[in-house]
């Protein structure tokens, strides 16, 4: 019986497609096996993983981003109309721009401290993930050894919160004898990570960042901005040859923080997977053999 995984990649509100995915998936009848979370992907997956129902996912999802709590942190005033698409560090230092709020977020280790990030994250529920019937884990980096940890015990809470530790914003989250920050700085797309809880056929949906510009760095900021967008860009690439399919909802020229496009996000990730539907089927009836040698082929065909 074949055992099809998901690798749910990281992206703050671009994440939000992969409840358009799970819902298509679900109307279809296509099984899911397991599923590995990085940062947004972690908090879709483990719900989902939990409630075993997308729509119960996503009204617990849109109710949380209508909250007080949510709209207090101010998140939605970071988000514009505009064409270009930073990343969370840029985003995070425009929004910290007045000298008083830039001397607090560089003598702290986060811009939220841990009182509010716990509120913040005491929404997500506390039960052991090892429990759940879909196979569910979720990565998160130690910011001291570099090392990637791929989470499969412990509570949804607790490493859903570390796998979304973006750095600076959100404090690390120490589990165990590592200090944790978000998944993405290590793989913001975690294939290999969820056929080691058992998945033997990944799909991955990918929603980081477009590596578009046309604009030069000005500075010695925005040159280091763009330095990781290319390095997470590439990382990723590297990681998703892994993959037995992929699938790119059309919401890569979106911001992070553009949890207010909530509806429009969701619905290009049903769009996508619409699209490819048939393949997706075919990933999951493909004989094992078959899917090995074609992942043979596809590590040295590029």
């Amino acid at each position: 019986m074949s055992k099809l995984g998901l690798a749910l990649g990281g992206g703050g509100a671009r994440g939000l497609a992969h409840l358009g995915v799970l819902k298509v998936l679900e109307q279809e009848g296509v099984e899911i096996h397991a599923i590995t979370g990085c940062s947004m992907g972690a908090i879709v997956g483990g719900l989902y993983a939990h409630f075993k129902n997308v729509v119960k996912v996503e009204n617990f999802l849109m109710d949380f981003l209508t909250k007080s709590e949510f709209k207090e942190l101010g998140i939605s005033n970071l988000s514009d109309d505009a064409e270009t698409d930073k990343g969370y560090i840029e985003e995070f230092f425009e929004y910290v721009s007045t000298r008083v709020k830039a001397i607090r977020t560089l003598t702290n280790p986060s811009y939220f401290g841990e009182e509010i990030t716990e509120k913040i994250f005491s929404f997500i529920p506390d039960v052991p993930i090892e429990e759940f019937e879909i196979k569910f884990s979720a990565i998160a980096t130690d910011i001291i050894s570099g090392q990637e940890i791929n989470f499969t015990r412990g509570s949804l809470r607790d490493v859903v919160r570390a796998s979304s530790a973006i750095p600076g914003i959100f404090p690390p989250v120490k589990i165990g004898k590592y200090q944790l920050i978000d998944g993405s700085a290590s793989e913001s797309v975690p294939v290999c990570k969820v056929k080691e809880i058992g998945a033997d056929r990944v799909l991955a949906i990918d929603v980081t960042r477009s590596l578009h510009s046309t604009d030069m760095p000005e500075n010695v900021f925005e040159i280091l901005y763009r330095a990781e967008d290319i390095t997470s860009y590439h990382l990723s690439e590297v990681r998703l040859k892994e993959a037995d399919l992929i699938i790119r909802p059309k919401v890569k020229n979106l911001k992070w923080v553009d949890f207010h496009k909530a509806e429009k996000i969701i619905m290009a990730g049903e769009k996508v997977t619409r699209k490819n539907i048939e393949e997706i089927r075919k990933l999951a009836n493909r004989n094992s053999i078959l899917l090995d040698l074609g992942q043979f082929i596809n590590r040295f065909s590029e």
